[in-house]
């Protein structure tokens, strides 16, 4: 009897059994990133309050003092943190899982275990990050006498719909960056570009209702939109909102699938 082994094409189905089987070493892999990030460093996991507070104040100068730019009726300071926090969770997980797989190619080689884990563990311990800073976020909204509307019980959906997104994402760029390493200088770019095409700094309500599901393409749209609604208690912009849960599920699924069927090659070109 003779047994032929050949590799699968095509797309290759999620082992979600396997996933769960290995849960534990995700956790250990996300807490690896969490010490590994703020060890040896002075001000420690203060470094996960001190980019987003610091961009506040310089975007409060700027385009709330400055250019005077519309803040929904909110203090520009409240109005932009809400900004900053769903974008700084996003764009710090997609840059860190776009370059998991090549930052640690010495595990790839060495041992097997679920490769979805290493951009996933990225993505993972931003969301520690993102529980301290909306802490910091409290404490301003108390600081500017705002009390958030009954809204704010939706949030952690905006934050599942983040996730969703920048795991879709993180996973395709993590598979394009082993197989292309001009990925490694496209992603800060990217990153950048993205923040100003997502309302951190402006107003969803500046731009004509008939062209804002352009910007809707962008799922942190209506994310932030969301999380704005969520504190000044302003009426929800369901077609953000449906258009950011149905990106954000396109993009996870797309990047999943992807990942999978380029992994067989990680090994070898890593």
């Amino acid at each position: 009897m003779e047994l032929v082994i050949r590799p699968r094409r095509g797309w290759i189905g999620i082992d979600w059994a396997e996933l769960y089987r290995y849960r534990e070493l995700l956790y250990f892999l996300i807490w690896r990133d969490v010490k590994v990030r703020y060890k040896q460093t002075v001000l420690g996991i203060a470094w996960a309050v001190l980019p987003p507070v610091f961009t506040m104040v310089v975007f409060t100068v700027v385009f709330g003092g400055f250019a005077q730019l519309p803040s929904e009726g909110l203090p520009y300071p409240v109005f932009t943190y809400a900004g900053l926090l769903p974008f700084t969770f996003f764009s710090n997980g997609v840059s860190q899982a776009g370059q998991s797989l090549i930052n640690q190619q010495h595990l790839l080689t060495k041992v097997y275990f679920p490769r979805l884990f290493v951009p996933s563990s990225a993505i993972g311990s931003g969301v520690v990050d993102f529980a301290i800073s909306f802490g910091v976020y409290a404490c301003i909204l108390a600081i500017y006498g705002v009390t958030p509307s009954w809204g704010i019980v939706f949030m952690p959906f905006l934050v599942v719909i983040t996730i969703l997104a920048s795991l879709g994402l993180g996973y395709m760029l993590a598979a394009l960056t082993v197989a292309y390493r001009d990925f490694r200088y496209v992603l800060p770019f990217l990153v950048q570009a993205l923040m100003y095409i997502s309302p951190v700094i402006w107003s969803v309500e500046t731009v004509p209702s008939r062209y804002q599901w352009i910007f809707g393409l962008n799922p942190m749209t209506g994310v932030i939109d969301g999380f704005r609604s969520a504190v000044s208690g302003k009426p929800w912009n369901m077609t953000l909102i449906s258009m950011a849960v149905l990106v954000s599920a396109a993009l996870f699924a797309f990047g999943l699938f992807y990942f999978r069927k380029t992994e067989r090659r990680f090994a070898d070109i890593a």
